[in-house]
């Protein structure tokens, strides 16, 4: 297994605060609210859901809780740091290092291989190529590819590549994994496989998870199920 830092002992404690988020959409007729004043709070080791019907903002609030996409009002505080008021190199710096993305449409480099798609993060925060590469093959063990690790990700199948795209998000320990239908284009026995190692990684890391699906079986491993209606984020369990 995979040592993780100290930071990830800390389960129950605040990890992510939103207070007052805003989102609004120019319409060709008139303005799309998204979210009009969300609250939200993500405790250290915790797992939600966030489901419901296309179209609802789910991947938009995904968005502005990692720092991708920012809101038209309210605040967000990341272990106590307020990252909107990030400039962007030190936001970027902030994404690289807390957070892991694992999204649909997974946007591996597929002239590069797993290890080296894996490796990636370490080497954009600068950390010296032996290490990262070290890191990167634990990691890749630990998600059952170490045997396909210097196969181009172009020859690996759907499911390969999605636990490819976790390595990735994995390989700098990050606090929290955001997930955007991460089995959303994988056949039912690959879902189940992604499921269950998702379920995992936060038993053995205590690492905190944010999944949008539309899947009720991967809903269901998570601790809360959170959707939106009305522009209002609303507990479902």
């Amino acid at each position: 297994m995979v040592e993780m830092p100290d930071r990830f002992a800390a389960e129950g404690s605040p990890l992510l605060t939103c207070k007052g988020l805003k989102k609004v959409f120019n319409g060709s007729k008139s303005p799309i609210v998204i979210l009009d004043g969300v609250d939200f709070e993500l405790h250290a080791g915790q797992t939600v859901a966030v489901v419901g019907p296309s179209g609802i903002g789910k991947s938009t609030f995904l968005h502005l809780l990692g720092g991708l996409d920012r809101p038209d009002g309210g605040q967000i505080w990341f272990q106590g740091r307020d990252i909107l008021h990030l400039d962007p190199l030190r936001l970027a710096r902030f994404r690289n290092a807390s957070i892991g993305f694992v999204f649909q449409f997974h946007h591996l480099l597929p002239e590069f291989s797993a290890l080296e798609n894996t490796m990636m993060p370490a080497l954009i925060q600068g950390m010296p190529r032996k290490r990262a590469m070290s890191i990167a093959e634990r990691i890749l063990e630990r998600v059952g590819l170490s045997e396909r690790s210097h196969h181009r990700v172009s020859l690996l199948s759907g499911g390969e590549q999605q636990r490819v795209a976790l390595a990735r998000a994995l390989v700098l320990n990050p606090a929290l994994l955001l997930a955007d239908e991460p089995t959303g284009n994988l056949d039912q026995a690959n879902g189940q496989a992604v499921h269950a190692l998702l379920k995992e990684l936060n038993t053995e890391y205590r690492m905190s998870m944010i999944v949008v699906t539309h899947n009720p079986d991967l809903a269901k491993l998570m601790q809360r199920q959170v959707t939106i209606q009305n522009a209002s984020l609303v507990e479902t369990t």
